[in-house]
């Protein structure tokens, strides 16, 4: 019999109003996983009223911020115990392969224990006035009840990376994680508790994005807004934050350049745009899907992509002889299926892969694959795939591709391969991107700020900056004279 999980609400497990779970299904082998509640409006008012009141409470608004330091570290801690099972369970879910999992489970207590340093640390200044008997300074307050959307691709990462800073900062929590991958973050929340952040500080409400998803953002007890996901939906989000005034952190689709230059080390760009389009197949917002090659060295970086592309292997995520996984679920094959059958339709070629994989497994497997005879009026080349799709195109001059590079909607993320320093600097430059990579792809840190242009979103994650996103910033002015006051309305000389 497997598995059912309800909601994670004020420190405990609560069952759906609705009486409503629906199953989670392994990509890899379509077998049945769990059964998960089918959140709602009822569900998540309870949550929020929770966090409210957490929020309000003795026990969160007046302890200290070292003390919540030490809650978050408590949590790193027993993030690093569970490891193994959060990676297990989370390649189950989504088709990661585990060893993947196991490198993300090992990193990932790195963001918590980063943020525990910074929670005492959040302070205001001191601001000079011309009256040196009024003394005016500022500081900053957590915001309240924060809801977390979180996508399918990275659960526990990227819910982290929004969990930590809006708890260093004293806020709480209700996340909604994606529908396909809810059993780490219910599992997630456990720990927070068991760590000892107050009942109702974390809560999970599981469920549908059009009906778990939509009455969180519309909830009027909601500070603030942080989603990861589509663009569309996004844009959906922005609207409905604006109208009540409350704050967003969006971060949206990317289309990202992977560029390499003449002077390039060639192997190691290769396997940079390896790593950049097929990792996690593809299923990352900052993945490299768009490579734009020096016309002099095209044919040679085609070559070797296209080589290692087709030798990479496919198969079961949990075994550690596997390279690439499936897809998450049936939809983003389907919508992979589309794209390729689409740029072969608007006049691309299909260099390699561009079909099911041939794998001993019933899921939603897609081989990776590489488009040539691409321009960048192409649907493969403007519109996010999410998938292991890589297109190819050449370029003469460094004025050129930074044109091409340029002419999209997004700016998640760039890369840039060149062994000439003044280069680098000039195309980390000229680039629209939030992040430059050069001679590597996909480094990241809690320490280093994340942001979206364009379309690719808004508001700051990871790094010092990231904290105001969680912050009010407030204005204090005293007046330290014990003169009498003046009548306000007699002038005087």
């Amino acid at each position: 019999m497997s598995q059912k999980y309800s909601h994670f609400i004020n420190g405990t497990w609560s069952e759906p109003a609705s009486g409503e779970y629906f199953a989670s299904t392994n990509p890899a082998n379509l077998e049945h996983l769990y059964d998960v509640a089918r959140g709602g409006e009822r569900d998540v008012h309870k949550a929020v009223t929770a966090a409210r009141e957490a929020f309000r409470s003795n026990a969160w608004a007046n302890m200290s911020q070292t003390k919540r330091g030490k809650l978050l570290r408590k949590l790193g801690d027993l993030i690093t115990e569970n490891a193994e099972e959060l990676a297990r369970s989370e390649s189950l879910d989504n088709g990661k392969l585990l060893r993947e999992m196991r490198g993300q489970l090992a990193s990932l207590p790195d963001y918590l224990y980063y943020y525990a340093g910074l929670a005492d640390k959040i302070q205001g200044s001191q601001i000079p006035t011309n009256d040196l008997a009024i003394l005016n300074y500022t500081q900053r307050e957590p915001l309240g009840v924060v809801a977390a959307i979180t996508p399918w691709n990275s659960p526990l990462t990227l819910t982290t990376s929004k969990l930590a800073p809006a708890l260093a900062a004293g806020n709480t929590v209700v996340i909604k994680p994606s529908e396909y991958t809810s059993r780490t973050i219910l599992r997630f929340a456990e720990l927070a508790s068991e760590a000892g952040f107050p009942d109702g500080v974390v809560n999970v409400v599981t469920g549908y994005g059009h009906e778990a998803g939509n009455a969180l953002t519309e909830h009027r007890d909601i500070a603030k807004i942080s989603f990861t996901g589509s663009t569309t939906t996004g844009a959906m989000i922005a609207q409905k934050a604006s109208a009540r005034f409350i704050g967003t952190t969006l971060e949206l689709g990317g289309k990202s350049p992977n560029i390499i230059f003449d002077d390039a080390n060639v192997s190691n760009a290769a396997m940079g745009v390896i790593a950049g389009i097929f990792a996690a197949a593809g299923q990352t917002c900052i993945a490299g899907s768009r490579v734009f090659a020096h016309r002099s060295i095209y044919d040679e970086l085609l070559e070797r992509v296209s080589e290692r592309a087709q030798s990479i292997k496919m198969g079961d995520p949990m075994d550690d002889a596997t390279e690439l996984g499936p897809l998450a679920f049936d939809k983003q094959l389907e919508k992979v299926q589309h794209y390729v059958k689409l740029g072969v339709s608007e006049g691309a070629t299909i260099y390699s892969g561009g079909d099911d994989a041939d794998v001993d497994l019933p899921g939603y497997f897609y081989s990776p694959t590489v488009l040539t005879d691409v321009n960048n009026d192409m649907s493969v080349v403007r519109e996010e795939i999410f998938g292991p799709v890589a297109a190819v195109m050449p370029f003469d001059t460094e004025d050129e591709v930074v044109g091409l590079a340029n002419d999209t909607e997004y700016g998640l993320a760039a890369g840039v391969w060149t062994q000439n320093l003044a280069r680098a600097h000039r195309m980390s430059r000229r680039l629209e991107a939030g992040t430059i990579w050069v001679n590597t792809y996909r480094a990241m840190s809690p320490m280093s700020p994340r942001q979206g242009f364009k379309n690719s979103g808004v508001g700051i994650e990871h790094g010092l900056e990231s904290i105001n996103e969680y912050t009010k910033l407030k204005s204090v002015w005293i007046n330290t004279s014990e003169a009498e006051v003046g009548d306000p309305f007699v002038m005087r000389g």
